[in-house]
Formats: structure tokens, sequence, C-alpha cells
């Protein structure tokens, strides 16, 4: 089985935390939103791949509610070492920011329900918009209100086998899609630093992803 890919998110400057888990992840998520200016020199000393994402408002995020703003932070971010690009599916201006973002860095299109998870025919219909608009990974995120929501996230992996699919649920009835999606096939999952650290609900920490990943090793 391969290695469950782990993503640490950073979102703020406790450069202690992230060392006791640098040996722990794959890569990081720098929340530029949540770091606020110091990120630029933060970044200067992760040892791992790191994405850069400026979320916005309507998603859950804190950035600036001017696109263009958002996007030319991230932009500046490829400049200063980031390999991934999360960008907002729903954002106005889209393929324009695909098509500055792809020739520097990748780029991860991200779709986040906060209220609840649309139907699967919904979801595959996101996934297929964001594969148009030229994803190289595909993100889609939305809040489990029961636990069936966990499978229709789980099946999406499989549904577009071969591409680099991320899905999970947030909320404490979601964790379960969180710990299953690598194992499923999934391109990566997320996890915060230590408990405190979370960037949205029903994320595990780091260090209790990892304990869970070497019990199904034994």
């Amino acid at each position: 089985m391969r290695k469950p890919r782990i993503c640490a998110t950073i979102v703020d400057y406790d450069i202690e935390a992230i060392k006791r888990v640098a040996h722990l992840v794959d890569l990081y998520e720098v929340r530029l939103d949540l770091v606020g200016p110091g990120w630029v020199d933060l970044v200067k000393m992760l040892n791992r791949p790191w994405i850069a994402c400026n979320r916005s408002p309507e998603e859950g995020g804190k950035g600036d509610p001017d696109e263009v703003k958002r996007l030319e932070e991230l932009i500046w971010a490829v400049g200063s070492g980031a390999c991934i690009v999360d960008i907002e599916y729903r954002s106005k201006n889209l393929k324009d920011a695909v098509a500055l973002i792809k020739p520097r860095a990748g780029c991860l299109i991200s779709y986040h329900d906060l209220a609840g998870t649309p139907s699967y025919e919904t979801l595959m219909g996101i996934i297929n918009g964001q594969l148009n608009a030229g994803a190289d990974i595909c993100k889609v995120v939305t809040t489990a209100l029961e636990f069936e929501d966990n499978l229709k996230l789980l099946k999406l992996i499989n549904e577009f086998a071969g591409k680099k699919i991320v899905a999970f649920a947030m909320g404490d009835p979601g964790r379960l899609s969180r710990i299953l999606c690598p194992l499923a096939g999934g391109y990566l999952t997320y996890a915060c630093l230590k408990r405190g650290k979370e960037s949205a609900e029903g994320q595990l920490t780091v260090l209790e992803m990892n304990e869970i990943y070497s019990c199904l090793k034994r």
C-alpha cells in the first residue's frame, strides 16, 4: 500500500509546531489568508514542497474579497517557491487565473460547501468542470450532515480513477472520509499541526493521522 500523502496546513507563524511534525508530512498548505504577511518569511524555512492557498471569504477564508488582489498574492507565492496553487472553482475569472498559474506551478482547483453535501451527480459535475478548466488536482470538500455523505465523497475518487482527486467532508461526521481519502486512491489528505491549529472543522492532527495509518499497516 502506498504511504498516504499528508499535507499539513499552516495557519500561523508557529515554526516550532512545524518542526515537530516535519518528518511526518509530505507537503504543506500555507494559508496566506490566515498566516498574514509573515508567510513570506515563513516559507523560507519549510523543508517540504508547499501549496499556496489564499482562501476567499465565500469559502470560509479570510483572503481579500477582491479576486484580483487575492490572485496577485498567489502569483507572488509561486515566485517564493510554491509548487502548487489552490484556486477556487467559483472564481469569476477562473480560466484566466489557471492560465497564469499553470506555466509556473501545479494548479489545484478547489470547491467547498460549508452548508452540506450536494448530490453525487452535482459533485461529479463539479469535478468535470474543474478538469475542463485545467486542474492538475481537483479538490472537492463538503460538510457532512450524515454518515452517507462520506461515501459520496469517497466514491468520487473511484469515479475519476487516474486523476488527482482530493475528496472528503468537513465536520465531525466527515472525519472518516478525511482518513480514508488517500487510502481510497485520493491524492492527499489534510491535517493540522496540532490541536487548536485546525483550518476546518473535523480536521485531525498530523500525529493522529500518522498513528491511524501506522495501525493499519500492522
